[in-house]
């Protein structure tokens, strides 16, 4: 049973204005809670294309979707293919670029691919260390921690999860494959855990939790889907559409704040303005609102994960 706890999900949808004709984007399908919020939504003259590279998502959304019939069409692709993914459910163009009227992005990891065991991506459960979001693809966590260069594998801990110990991590990683492969999420996570102070470990998350999302990054280039995913949805909007992005951690969120502020930054209000109003001048984006979005405390009690998520939006303007 796939089973995902869908975050910010009506502030996000809300956010995206919908228009009951328009035609909308879920880049990240996952358990097809914000796709379900839109198509209900939506008329039958509307259209939501949902995204997902996880055929497990898409098997669920075809299910859990399949009461608003054609004006949903699921696509299996990586985001960071969003313009050839438009194409290919033939959504109409203009000069040459597919256009929509909102776009939305949850780049958090769905639930079940964190709980389920053979996925590979918890230290909660031991299994074959793998981390692919889509099963198709070639490179998996095993990979990396077996084969790459110790500075490498440094480098990802130190940058996609901000772990101040990478190298003392990376070298363990080292000196236990040259005794065997690491094979498992159990024995990743028993090294990562020797190689932290155990002052260190008594305090905070789980002393596994940084090294593993680095890995997962790495595995999945998420920050970089996600960078040409984000330049390509602000192409492909509409004036007066928007892109609604909520994201999970500092690293994600500083390319959408750094990517809209790039759109936005001849904007010439008062920082104490909650939205733009003066237009823009030469941007092709103003923010709505200025400021991002957070998880009410009452959904922080139902959804501890959501607690490090923020939403941001974004209006195309008529550019």
């Amino acid at each position: 049973m796939f089973h995902h706890v869908t975050v910010l999900k009506k502030e996000s949808v809300d956010g995206l204005n919908i228009r009951p004709d328009g035609i909308y984007v879920d880049c990240t399908l996952g358990g097809a809670g914000h796709s379900e919020l839109i198509a209900s939504q939506l008329g039958p003259k509307g259209r939501l294309i949902a995204l997902d590279q996880d055929e497990t998502a898409l098997a669920n959304a075809r299910v859990k979707l399949a009461a608003y019939g054609d004006i949903v069409t699921l696509v299996k692709s990586n985001f960071r293919h969003l313009k050839a993914a438009l194409r290919s459910a033939a959504v109409p163009e203009t000069d040459g670029v597919p256009r929509v009227d909102g776009i939305l992005f949850d780049l958090g990891v769905s639930s079940p691919q964190l709980d389920e065991a053979d996925r590979g991506f918890s230290y909660n459960h031991n299994a074959e260390l793998d981390m692919r979001m889509d099963r198709d693809e070639s490179l998996t966590a095993k990979e990396i921690v077996n084969e790459w260069e110790e500075r490498t594998i440094a480098d990802i801990l130190r940058d996609y999860g901000e772990e101040k110990f990478a190298r003392k991590i990376a070298a363990n990683i080292v000196k236990a494959r040259e005794k065997a492969p690491i094979e498992t999420t159990g024995q990743l996570a028993e090294i990562v855990k020797s190689s932290i102070p155990a002052a260190t470990r008594r305090t905070g998350p789980h002393p596994a939790k940084r090294s593993f999302q680095a890995l997962r990054i790495a595995v999945n280039d998420e920050l970089g889907a996600f960078q040409e995913a984000l330049e390509q949805a602000i192409d492909c909007l509409l004036p007066g559409g928007r892109v609604a992005v909520i994201t999970f951690h500092s690293l994600e969120d500083r390319i959408c704040k750094t990517t809209f502020a790039k759109e936005v930054a001849s904007c010439s209000c008062p920082p104490d303005f909650p939205v733009c109003v003066c237009g823009g001048g030469d941007g092709r984006l103003r923010l709505t609102p200025r400021k991002p979005i957070v998880p009410s405390e009452q959904e922080l009690e139902i959804n501890p994960r959501a607690r490090s998520s923020k939403l941001r939006i974004a209006e195309k303007l008529g550019k």
